[in-house]
C-alpha cells in the first residue's frame, strides 16, 4: 500500500514536472509571441559572406526597453566578424595573428549591442541605431524590428561550407527569453522599390527565441490593488508581493532620494532603488470600481511608479476581465482588444498616447499615469457580487503581476460574511483533498 502510494506521488510529481517545463515559456495571453532573429546571406566574399540580422518582436505586448538587447552566439568554426554596420561587438578579443586588416571580433562567443541614436549615416542601415529598444508587435509593428548588417571571415563562402552558428542568447535586457538553435528555412525574397524585381538571399536561418517570467525574476515586478465606490476599504497589494529583499535599501520619503542616488553608482546597481511600501514593487497597479450606471459601469485604472531609476518608456498594461468584450470608451489611453483565442474576448491592452503619458516618469510626484473607461453591461453576466467586477489577470509590460487574494476584494455591504465563507470553504475543500488522497 506503502510502495503504491509513493509510486503515485512519483508519477504525478514527474507528469507536473513535465508539463512545466514544456510550459514555462508559453504565454495563455500571447500563445504565438517570440522574438525571431533572421539571418540573410546576402552575398559572398573569399573567405566569407555578408549577412543581414533582422530581429522581430512579434510578441503583442511585451516590448524590449533600454539599454536594449543583447545578442550572442558561438561560431561553429574560426570565424571572425570583419566589419558591423547598425551594431557593434562589446568586444574585439584576441585579434593578435592578423598583421594589416585588423577584425572588428576575434570572440569566439560574440556579443553584440544596438548603436545609439545618432551616429554617423555611414554606419546606419534600416531599422538600426535606437540604443536596443524594440517595440511590441501589438503597440506598433514597424517599431517592433530592429537590424544590423556584419561581415564574416574564415567561415566557407558557399552554402555547403558555411556552418550555422549555435548556442544562441538574447537578453532583452534582463534574462527570460530562451533561444532555439538554428534552423535553415527558405531563403528570403526581396522586391525592388518599383516593384518590378525579385531577388532572394544566398541563405538564410532563423532563431526563435520566447520569454518566460520565471527566468527573468523569482518574484513578481508589480501588484494589484482594489477599490470600489460601494466599499470604504481599499485592498491593497500583498505585503512583499514583489520580495522583500530589498526593504533595507528603500527610500522613505521623495525628500530623501537626493542623498541616496548621491551615494550610489546607477550604472553599476543591479538592485533597484524603491520607495519604501508594504508590497516592494517597482509597479502599483490600482483597480477602482468607480460608478454604475443603469447600462454602463465605469471603472479607473491608476499606475505608479516606485523606482526612482527607471523611466518605462513605451509602457503596456494588459487586463483580462469577461466584460472587456463591450468596451464603450476609454480616456487618456490607448487600447486595442487581444484575442488570443477565436472563443474568448476578454482581454484588452492598454499603453500611453505617443507625446502624452507613453513615458511613466520615475517615482515622484509625477511618477503615475491613469485612465478610466467606461464598459456597457450584459445583464445576464453582470453582477457586483463576489469581486466580478475586478480582474483577472494583470499585466504590466509584459510580466504578470500579484493579485490579492479573492477573499480580500471589496465586498458589498450586504455581504460582509463573504470572507470566513470563502476561507472556511477553501480549508475544507483543501481538507477533503487530502483526505481523498491519503
Amino acid at each position: 500500500m506503502v510502495s503504491k502510494r509513493y509510486a503515485c506521488l512519483f508519477v504525478l510529481t514527474f507528469v507536473v514536472a513535465l508539463i512545466f517545463s514544456h510550459a514555462v515559456a508559453y504565454d495563455t495571453l500571447d500563445p504565438t509571441g517570440n522574438i525571431t532573429i533572421k539571418w540573410d546571406v546576402m552575398s559572398w566574399t573569399p573567405d566569407g559572406y555578408v549577412a543581414l540580422v533582422t530581429m522581430t518582436n512579434f510578441q503583442m505586448y511585451r516590448h524590449i526597453m533600454e539599454p536594449g538587447w543583447t545578442l550572442g552566439w558561438t561560431w561553429t568554426k574560426k570565424e571572425v566578424i570583419w566589419s558591423m554596420v547598425g551594431a557593434q561587438a562589446t568586444e574585439q578579443g584576441d585579434c593578435s595573428k592578423f598583421k594589416i586588416n585588423i577584425p572588428h571580433s576575434c570572440m569566439k562567443n560574440p556579443t553584440v549591442v544596438d548603436l545609439l541614436p545618432g551616429v554617423p549615416y555611414n554606419q546606419q542601415i534600416a531599422n538600426c541605431c535606437k540604443g536596443g529598444v524594440v517595440g511590441s508587435w501589438g503597440q506598433d509593428p514597424s517599431a517592433a524590428v530592429s537590424s544590423f548588417q556584419l561581415s564574416v571571415g574564415r567561415s566557407g563562402s558557399s552554402n555547403k561550407t558555411v556552418r550555422l552558428p549555435k548556442n544562441f542568447t538574447l537578453l532583452g535586457p534582463g534574462r527570460g527569453y530562451t533561444c532555439s538553435q538554428a534552423k535553415n528555412v527558405l531563403p528570403t525574397a526581396f522586391i525592388s522599390a518599383d516593384g518590378r524585381r525579385r531577388t532572394q538571399a544566398m541563405m538564410t536561418w532563423n532563431v526563435t527565441c520566447t520569454y518566460s517570467q520565471i527566468l527573468a525574476s523569482k518574484n513578481p515586478t508589480c501588484c494589484v490593488s482594489m477599490s470600489s465606490f460601494y466599499n470604504s476599504t481599499i485592498t491593497p497589494c500583498p505585503r512583499c508581493s514583489c520580495g522583500c529583499q530589498n526593504k533595507n535599501n528603500c527610500v522613505k520619503s521623495d525628500s530623501d532620494i537626493r542623498s541616496v542616488v548621491g551615494m550610489m553608482n546607477t550604472t553599476t546597481s543591479v538592485a533597484p532603488l524603491l520607495h519604501c511600501t508594504q508590497h516592494m514593487c517597482p509597479i502599483r497597479v490600482h483597480w477602482h470600481v468607480k460608478l454604475n450606471y443603469k447600462d454602463y459601469w465605469r471603472v479607473k485604472m491608476s499606475i505608479t511608479n516606485f523606482n526612482y531609476q527607471v523611466n518605462y518608456t513605451e509602457w503596456t498594461l494588459v487586463v483580462q476581465h469577461p466584460n472587456l468584450n463591450n468596451v464603450t470608451e476609454v480616456f487618456s489611453f490607448d487600447y486595442k482588444p487581444l484575442i488570443p483565442y477565436d472563443s474568448t474576448n476578454d482581454t484588452g491592452m492598454f499603453y500611453g498616447i505617443k507625446f502624452f503619458n507613453d513615458i511613466l516618469l520615475q517615482s515622484g510626484p509625477e511618477g503615475n499615469v491613469q485612465s478610466e473607461l467606461i464598459l456597457q453591461k450584459d445583464m445576464n453576466t453582470f453582477t457586483f457580487k463576489q469581486g466580478w467586477a475586478f480582474p483577472r489577470k494583470v499585466y504590466f509590460n509584459g510580466d504578470e503581476c500579484r493579485m490579492p487574494l479573492p477573499e480580500d476584494y471589496p465586498y458589498l455591504p450586504n455581504s460582509a460574511h463573504a470572507k470566513a465563507i470563502a476561507s472556511s470553504t477553501l480549508a475544507a475543500l483543501l481538507l477533503l483533498v487530502l483526505v481523498a488522497f491519503w
